[in-house]
């Protein structure tokens, strides 16, 4: 690397830096006023209508660049495993690298591209419900390993698993709020956290045999089950994983099923992927082989022939495309809800 390209990265990191801490600085902890979010949503007239048009299921790296890029991002919440020897940090940058916001995969307290699997599944649903309020999208989810179990018990509680209100948590100041109701970015209305949908989650190698070692009995017996608070759920398997437990087509023989309307798919992965090394997958974005096929894979299609060649390393590729095609779906299903919802409100005079 040249002292040039190292001084460019190094700035940018520093950029990068200054950019979430003084968002952190100025965030007002004081509960949005109605119909804010959407006043301030400002896209190119051309850009909207672009937008509106897109296929969710159809977006290309052209459509990416030029249509959904300056368009809202939900945020992305990685949850890494409960040894992370390898975090979510590789696969942010790998999500960054094909195009989404890096801002939006950053934790607002300290600006990593990683969290913790050992947090409270209330306080990340409470998170959850702060951002929806502030940014009229709620976060997707993304977990590996033990953070495909935090993923889970938070869509639970979401569900209202526990039949107790939960708390706002604002993730800034890293404590929860005296309050359990947001302001509906979308209706204006005030409404509980418990009932609030995620529009995408994606669980990684995570199987009850280290829900027995680690002691959280209390997840084996509803470790599959995804309740109506998910929209669209991906289960990602690894047959015969000996941290998961996991045997022979476990996507078939244990898998993520919907307690209700959730939408679930599970999906067994190529027997020598690696439970570990998972979230490894930011070569996959720099290699423009492997970028094109992620680009056009579908799940709804026949997958393209894997590429091949002496430079191509294709590790981790079948979850990786299809975590990024769902992503971009979801990113433009939102993009397009908070448009029309704009277009509606100032139709009304709001």
């Amino acid at each position: 690397m040249s002292v040039a390209r190292a001084k460019r990265g190094a700035a940018a990191a520093l950029a990068a830096t200054l950019a979430w801490s003084a968002a952190a600085a100025a965030a007002d902890p004081v509960p949005v006023a109605p119909g804010a979010v959407l006043r301030a949503i400002a896209l190119d007239p051309g850009v909207e209508a672009r937008l509106l048009a897109l296929d969710p299921e159809r977006i290309s790296e052209a459509d990416l660049r030029d249509t959904l890029g300056p368009a809202p991002a939900p945020r992305i919440i990685g949850l890494h495993g409960s040894v992370p020897l390898v975090t979510m940090r590789p696969f942010a940058e790998f999500l960054i690298a094909m195009g989404y916001p890096a801002e939006r995969l950053r934790n607002p307290r300290d600006g990593s591209l990683t969290y913790s699997s050992y947090a409270d599944s209330r306080e990340l649903a409470g998170r959850l419900a702060w951002h929806y309020e502030r940014e009229g999208m709620v976060p997707m989810l993304i977990g590996h390993s033990q953070g495909g179990m935090l993923a889970v018990k938070t869509l639970q509680d979401l569900a209202g698993a526990s039949g107790e209100p939960i708390a706002v948590w604002n993730p800034q100041a890293g404590e929860a709020e005296k309050r359990t109701t947001i302001v509906d970015p979308i209706t204006g209305a005030e409404r509980t956290v418990v009932g609030l949908k995620v529009p995408y989650t994606a669980a990684l190698a995570t199987g009850s045999l280290m829900r027995v070692v680690l002691g959280q009995w209390d997840m084996v017996p509803r470790l599959r089950s995804v309740p109506d608070s998910a929209v669209e759920f991906t289960g990602f398997f690894v047959p015969w994983d000996p941290i998961a437990g996991t045997f022979a087509s476990p996507a078939e023989t244990n898998p993520y099923r919907a307690t209700g309307s959730a939408r679930v798919r599970n999906v067994d992965l190529p027997a020598d992927y690696g439970h570990i090394s998972l979230p490894l997958a930011a070569h996959l974005a720099a290699n423009p082989a492997t970028r094109a096929w992620i680009s056009g894979y579908s799940p709804r299609d026949a997958p393209a022939a894997i590429p091949a060649g002496d430079d191509v390393d294709t590790r981790n590729l079948l979850h990786a495309a299809d975590i990024w095609f769902s992503v971009k779906k979801h990113w433009c299903l939102e993009a397009q809800r908070l448009i029309r919802a704009r277009r509606a409100l100032a139709a009304a005079g709001g």
